[in-house]
Order: C-alpha cells, then structure tokens, then sequence
C-alpha cells in the first residue's frame, strides 16, 4: 500500500491516544475512516477532528472482546463503505501487578482485549483485506511483545501472542500470494495515558510521573513512524528509540542479551515505583476498569 487518498482504514481504539494519531493523520491523508473505541466521548472527539479534516467518518461504539459484535461490525463498514483496505487492531488495556498477586479475572481482561480483541479484529476484517486486492493489515504488539519484563507477565503473554499470530499470517499470505501486507508494531514508551489507566493489584505506585519521564515519543509521531511503515512494507515496525534500542540489544547478542535486557527492564520498573521503592499506593480506577481501553 503507496498512499491512503481513498482508502478505507479501520482503527479500533480511536478515542485518544496512537488510535486518535492514527485516525486524524489518515484523515489529512484523503483515507475514509470507520473508527470504534468503548470510550464514547473520546470517539466522538476524534470524529470531529476527523471531520474537520474533510474525511468521510463512520463510528462506532465497540467493545473489542465481544466477538459477534467485532464479526457484525465489519458487515457494517463493508456495507458502509463498500470495501476495506486498512485495519488497525489497536484497542488495548494495561496491568501491573505481579503473578502472585493478579487475579485470574486480572488475566481474563488482558487476554480478553489485548489478545482476542486483535484477533477478532483480525478473523473479522482479513477476508475483506484480501479482497480489497491491495490490503494492509496492522496489529499493534508492543516492545513488551519482544521482551518480558516484571510486573508485566499477562501483558507480556497477551503481546507475545500479537506477535506470534500476525508474524505467522505474514509467512501465510506471502506462501499463498495473497494480495495483502501484514505489520506487527511494537512501540515503546508513548505519552498517553497507559500507565495512568493501567489496573493495578499489590503496593505498586502511581506509574504515570516515571512513565513520562522516560517515554519521549508523542502519539502523533508513533503514528507517522506507523503509516510510513505500511509504505514501506515493513513486517516489523518499531517506536521509540527505547524500542529500538531494546530491540538492537536482543537481535545482537542473542542469549547473552538476555541478562543486560532483563537488568534494563528490571531497572526501568524499579524507577517507576515496584514494591518496595517508597511510591505512594495508587488509587483504585475511578472508572468500571473493564471500560478503559488504553490508546498507547
């Protein structure tokens, strides 16, 4: 895919954060846009702006983890628009906690947004890609999609899976020839509001003063790093010089690496307040958590 001047892009969670970057910056890009997110307000915010920009918009109020509403939504946009050309699964949500203090529903939420929301996505929007004839499909992974790190194993088990999923369709559609491109993102650290509407359990700390301490990418240039991408075909795309450097450090020094990365990663957490580090308690969600849907 060379340009979006006509195409038809579908981002889930397009409500704040790297959806609504990515929405507005295809709008100014002449694409056609069907956008979804659980936050309404937020959504209704983005479709102004991409409004405004002279995009033909279709939103829509979508929770990710029910699979035969992701299925009925693609109907929509197809009947819509007529057609489908780019799919942003991007809707996401945060936890920190250790494995002995989560709880199996802790899990169940990650997995049920992080995991499944990708692939419903994914099973519901890749036949109408591949016949689109020049389809682009787009799974956000994360950096924590290539290394684990404490205080992170469900969202490292849910973002490993992106990536294992959308790495093995990219080996299908080039086995089979099919008429698409398929792109697993990693970003690093983004400056939204991730770590602020990350659940938490256990004595871990208010995450967002560490967290924009050490993340310098804004969603807007995470977005144009996303779409120049697409462009150039690339099956892996990462964010941040973070990502990248972490991503630099594991493809270097192979297993020998893992010790380094794991005293890096262990570091960074520290510094954003784990047990022990003299953080204030964070304060439970002010909101149904179930509800928030992180735009990294």
């Amino acid at each position: 895919m060379k340009h979006f001047d006509g195409r038809v892009a579908v981002v889930t969670g397009a409500g704040s954060g790297i959806g609504r970057a990515l929405a507005t910056d295809l709008a100014g890009r002449g694409a056609r846009l069907a956008i979804s997110d659980v936050d309404t307000e937020g959504l209704a915010a983005t479709r102004e702006a991409c409004e405004a920009a002279g995009a033909d918009v279709h939103a829509a109020t979508l929770d990710v983890t029910d699979r035969e509403a992701v299925f009925a939504y693609a109907d929509e946009v197809e009947s819509y628009f007529g057609r489908v050309d780019l799919v942003v699964n991007n809707a996401g949500v945060a936890l920190a906690a250790l494995a002995t203090e989560q709880t199996m529903e802790d899990l169940d939420r990650i997995i049920d947004v992080d995991w499944w929301g990708v692939a419903h996505g994914t099973q519901a929007f890749l036949p109408r890609l591949i016949a689109s004839g020049d389809g682009a499909l787009v799974n956000i992974s994360s950096i924590f999609g290539m290394v684990a790190v404490p205080g992170q194993s469900a969202y490292n088990a849910a973002k490993f899976a992106v990536r294992g999923y959308t790495e093995a369709i990219a080996q299908e559609a080039r086995m089979e020839g099919l008429p698409i491109t398929v792109h697993c993102v990693h970003p690093g650290g983004i400056l939204t509001n991730i770590a602020r509407n990350a659940h938490v359990r256990g004595d871990w700390v208010d995450l967002q003063p560490a967290f924009d301490r050490i993340a310098h990418t804004t969603p807007e240039h995470c977005a144009k790093v996303i779409l120049r991408g697409v462009v150039r075909g690339r099956a892996r795309i990462f964010v941040g010089l973070d990502a990248r450097a972490l991503h630099v450090v594991q493809q270097t020094l192979g297993v020998a690496g893992l010790g380094l990365i794991r005293h890096i990663t262990s570091r960074l957490v520290q510094r954003s307040g784990v047990p022990g580090s003299g953080g204030r308690p964070l304060s439970p969600p002010a909101t149904d958590p179930d509800q928030q849907v992180e735009r990294r």
